[in-house]
This record gives structure tokens, C-alpha cells and sequence, in this order.
């Protein structure tokens, strides 16, 4: 079934081999860093280029044409490091995992990457609300977006009730058989396919600190944390929220994990909206069933409108919404806005955050709702 409804244009049921040049340029362009994994130093790798090329080309056309991933290409070094300067060291909910991959296997995602990224281009297949790991897509493209529906309908004197949704980490939780089906969802088949789950199966990772090392750990859920193609991956298996969203005529935007649910109504109209409240519960359902979950103390609501609309609105202060269990707080502001959005922010930084404010986004000064004792429970 194709998520997107539409026809294919295409399938990939096979990988197209590259050149040496093609791998060589790759790897020219590549980050020097160094992995522990890695035999050689990534700078003695471009260094021998001319030399070497032709060994990792075969590697990489081997995978591509068996549709296999090496063992050794699929183990993963974490490195514990601290999330911010004068955190306890002692805590270890203080720390955050780096996953370091070998300098070849992620050469190798790169050239698969291209090859998935060409096909979801030529079918058309991108949720276009989604601004996470897109080329000229980002966290700013995101906010203009948003910012410009929510001033549209203020100035039309619509009230807009907007929910900010937080995933907890949704990276990790990914289901692989449920990934493997998105992707044959949208034409990969054949030996691309193949290679997809060999990439997925198998994987093992250890830590290591210092001079520590621990064992070896299966991976059984998630994408590959530190990798080319995870990001591009954990898009794809979130095709069908989209198609959800769109069934319920609701406004929606996506930053990689991040949702913004809105809606804009009349004044006089019941707030929350019944369309919204069934979207929030079929939203909730569908994360279950694709083993993901609500971030309840990051997911938000805002009731957004000009001073004046809000004034005429019976229903100020916005109500209490419940989603599986968490009260979603209303407030004036928002904390969970996305990553980058700051100054030099890109779709792929953690830089400052930029707060979705209702002064900010209405053309007029606005009142700041306060919580209602009233609750609508999803």
C-alpha cells in the first residue's frame, strides 16, 4: 500500500553501482573525524585516496549488489558525555549517548541515501508539511509557515487553538518490521529492500569511557543513532501521520519529531473543536499502535487570536486537554519550539530556541489565556 495514495512513478528494487570518482568525492567532502572503529585515521583514509578508492568502491558495490550490510559496519561505539557543564557526574539521567559509526559505513549510507532520497523526489513521495532533513527546509521555513496561518486567521477574527506534540525518543523506538513495510509501502523492493533489512538486523553497539569498554548489546528497535540514513528513515515511517492529520482537515506541521497540531473556528464555536478532540485521539492511537509515545511534560497548548477576538470569546481561558493521562498546559508561550530556529539556526543545529508567543504571532496586542478548571480527557 502506498502511503501517499498516489501512484508510483517508479520502484527501486536495485541499487546503481558508483564509480570510484563518485565514492572519492564522497569521502573528499566527509567530516575528518575519526571513529574508534575505524581501521585508519580519516585523514590518512583521503590522504591515500587515490591508492584505496578502489577497495572501498568494491566494498560498497558488494553491499549494494548482495543487498547486505557487514557485520563490522553495523556496530556502533556510544561515548557517554555530559548535557551540560556542571551536571552531577554522578547522575547518569545526566548524560547523553554519542553513537559513533565506522568512516565506511556511513560512506556507504551516503551513496544509499542519495539513491532513496532520488526516489521519494521522483514520486513525490515527501510529506510536504514535514521540514526536518530536507534540503532547503528548516527550522525557520517551519515557523514562517506556522506564524503565517495563525496571522491569517486573526486577522479574519478566528480564535486558533494550537497543540505542540512532543515525541519521547522517538528515534529509538522505531519498530523495524513496521519500517521494512513503509519502505515497501513506497516501491522499495528486490534487492534494495533487502539491503534495508540487513542494515536494520544484526546491529550491536558497546560503550566505552575512557579506557572502559563494555560488551556487546543487540539493537532490536530504533534507527541507527549517529547515522547517514536515520533521519531519512525515521521521516519515512512517519508518512502515515501525515495522511491521518489531512483526513481530519486539521492544520499540521513537522519537524522531524516535533508536531504542531492547529485549527482555527468562530469565536462562538466550542473550544477545543470535536474534530480536533477525535485527531488528538486517533493521533494517540496511531503512535501506540507504532510503538511511539506523547512526551506529556513537553506537549503544549495555545489559544492564539487578537485581543479583541478573545475578548468576544465565551470560552477564555482555553480548557484543560487531557491526552493519554497528561494534562496539557495552556499558556501564552511556547518552550517546545523547534531546535534551530534561533539565530544561524539549520534544519539539522540544536541551537536557541524561539519561543511561538501570541504577541508574536497576532498583528495586535492579545490577552494571555490562563488554564480553565474545565478538562476535555483524550
Amino acid at each position: 500500500m502506498i502511503t501517499s495514495g498516489q501512484p508510483l512513478i517508479s520502484s527501486l528494487s536495485d541499487f546503481t553501482l558508483v564509480t570510484e570518482q563518485t565514492v572519492s568525492e564522497l569521502i573528499r567532502k566527509a567530516k575528518t573525524t575519526t571513529c574508534q572503529l575505524d581501521p585508519l585515521p580519516t585523514s590518512l583514509v583521503k590522504a591515500c585516496l587515490p591508492s584505496i578508492s578502489p577497495m572501498i568502491t568494491n566494498i560498497i558495490n558488494s553491499s549494494l549488489t548482495t543487498g547486505t550490510v557487514p557485520l563490522t559496519l553495523k556496530l556502533a561505539a556510544i561515548t557517554p558525555i555530559l548535557k551540560k557543564p556542571g551536571a552531577d557526574p554522578s547522575d547518569l539521567n545526566h548524560y547523553r549517548p554519542i553513537s559513533n559509526l565506522p568512516f565506511i559505513s556511513k560512506t556507504l549510507e551516503r551513496v544509499v541515501a542519495a539513491q532513496l532520497q532520488s526516489h521519494l523526489d521522483i514520486n513525490n513521495l515527501h510529506e510536504p508539511f514535514q521540514s526536518g532533513f530536507r534540503p532547503k527546509h528548516s527550522t525557520e521555513t517551519a515557523l514562517v509557515k506556522i506564524t503565517n496561518d495563525l496571522l491569517l486567521a486573526a486577522d479574519s477574527g478566528l480564535l486558533t487553538i494550537l497543540i505542540l506534540l512532543d515525541l519521547s525518543a522517538a528515534f529509538d523506538t522505531i519498530s523495524h518490521p513496521l519500517l521494512l513495510d513503509r519502505l515497501a509501502g513506497i516501491g522499495i523492493t528486490g534487492a534494495a529492500l533487502s539491503w534495508f533489512t540487513s542494515y536494520l538486523t544484526g546491529r550491536q553497539q558497546f560503550v566505552q569511557l575512557s579506557n572502559h569498554k563494555s560488551g556487546c548489546s543487540d539493537i532490536s528497535l530504533g534507527v541507527p543513532q549517529g547515522s547517514v540514513l536515520g533521519p531519512l528513515l525515521f521521516t519515512t515511517y512517519l508518512l502515515p501521520l501525515g495522511t491521518l492529520l489531512c483526513h481530519h482537515g486539521v492544520h499540521f506541521h513537522c519537524y522531524a519529531d516535533d508536531t504542531q497540531v492547529y485549527i482555527s473556528t468562530k469565536p462562538t464555536a466550542a473550544i477545543p473543536p470535536t474534530s480536533l478532540i477525535t485527531c488528538l485521539e486517533e493521533i494517540r492511537s496511531w503512535l501506540s499502535r507504532n510503538f511511539l509515545k506523547l512526551n506529556g511534560n513537553k506537549t503544549e497548548a495555545l489559544l492564539i487570536g487578537s485581543k479583541s477576538t478573545l475578548t468576544k470569546s465565551q470560552h477564555t481561558p482555553a480548557p484543560l486537554i487531557i491526552i493519554d493521562g497528561f494534562p496539557v498546559p495552556s499558556s501564552s508561550s511556547s518552550s517546545s519550539a523547534y531546535p534551530g530556529s534561533g539565530r544561524g539556526g539549520s534544519s539539522s543545529s540544536r541551537g536557541p530556541q524561539t519561543s511561538l508567543s501570541r504577541a508574536t504571532l497576532t498583528s495586535s496586542d492579545g490577552g494571555i489565556p490562563r488554564r480553565s478548571q474545565a478538562s476535555v480527557e483524550i
